[in-house]
């Protein structure tokens, strides 16, 4: 079981005082998490992309970078590359670059993202939202299999028999496929015979359960052996010394954040019953003490069978001092718990 932190370095006005991070201090203060991350062994860290004002990560290959070259083991990942916007052979330079600063510990998470802003930033037609996202991760799987390549396509320029470098430490670099929950994205996972990451930020994560044999199938009917593919789940939470405190410190924010984009999306208001029902055992947000967390992950292994599970955090500005202390106990003491659990779990299986 892997357990990491991903972040769309948030630059959204702090509750408690009204005033908005610079994105200049948000960035270095990611990095500052990531080495944390690392110290504390935690096996993964992750950072979107978006294009908008509350949010610092539109390059999200040069923060990954930054951390690289003061981390020592911790994987580096994007969470996710806006692939139906991005050019396939640059985000292929960028994270083979990443991979060889880090030695091999790079990885991609394409996805589609939740946000639009970056198809007329970069002149794509959200018409062609579908067309788009199938050729480049086309291409960019051929990418990753050979150095030369041969290309011809709908929406970017061909080329013949062209190299494309550097080469990645990794062979071959590790390519995730993010999904929403959207069945016909979990199959064509499984179809590819790429590892799959479900973010699960709302509802119940057990509305989920019937994707991951969906995706399995899916593998073995395309020749891929199911057993080796790994599946990641991404939520939202928070880690504070008790849950009380927890509660305290991360309701505001996470309220006032999905208030603030709600209102781009329909959404309801979002209420402290939201709040706590989310917060329960089968609800998507992971708050609380460390048992409780790790209690609360254990449970959803039991039911998805996931083997890398990513905490987004924070939702909305939070202070930095109260992340790294959740980044701390996330390492120290949730993921030891549950990292023993689940392999105390795996060997009663495989006993019978």
């Amino acid at each position: 079981m892997e357990i990491g932190v991903d972040t769309f370095v948030e630059t959204t006005p702090d509750v408690q005082t009204g005033e908005t991070i610079s994105h200049a201090e948000r960035l270095r203060q990611v990095v500052e998490e990531i080495v944390l991350a690392d110290k504390v062994e935690l096996d993964i860290f992750g950072v979107g992309e978006h294009h908008r004002k509350e949010f610092g990560d539109s390059a999200t290959a040069v923060i990954l970078a930054a951390a690289a070259a003061v981390t020592q083991r911790i994987r580096l990942t994007s969470s996710v590359t806006v692939l139906s916007a991005a050019d396939p052979v640059r985000l292929f330079q960028q994270f083979a670059t990443l991979d060889g600063i880090s030695n091999g510990r790079a990885e991609i998470i394409a996805g589609r993202g939740s946000m639009v802003d970056a198809f007329p930033l970069f002149g794509y037609d959200l018409k062609d939202y579908e067309v788009l996202f199938e050729e480049k991760l086309e291409l960019l799987l051929k990418l990753r299999d050979s150095e030369k390549v041969t290309w011809k396509g709908g929406h970017r320029p061909a080329f013949t028999n062209l190299g494309v470098y550097p080469r990645p430490v990794q062979d071959p670099l590790p390519i995730w496929l993010g999904s929403g929950g959207n069945s016909e994205s979990v199959i064509r996972a499984g179809v590819l015979g790429l590892p799959l990451v479900l973010a699960i930020i709302g509802g119940s994560p057990l509305q989920f359960a019937p994707l991951v044999p969906l995706y399995k199938k899916a593998a073995t009917h395309a020749g891929h052996d199911a057993s080796k593919l790994k599946i990641a789940v991404h939520s939202l939470g928070f880690v504070a010394e008790s849950t009380s405190l927890a509660v305290d410190k991360y309701f505001r924010p996470t309220q006032a954040s999905f208030n603030y984009f709600g209102k781009e999306r329909g959404w309801g208001h979002y209420s402290r019953a939201n709040f706590d029902a989310a917060s329960s055992l089968e609800g998507a947000l992971y708050v609380g003490d460390p048992e409780t967390v790790a209690n609360k992950i254990i449970y959803m292994y039991k039911h998805l069978g996931f083997s890398r599970f990513f905490l987004h955090l924070p939702v909305g500005t939070m202070p930095h001092d109260d992340v790294m202390k959740a980044i701390e106990l996330l390492g120290t003491e949730v993921a030891p718990r549950v990292r023993e659990e689940v392999a105390r779990l795996d060997a009663v299986e495989k006993s019978f």
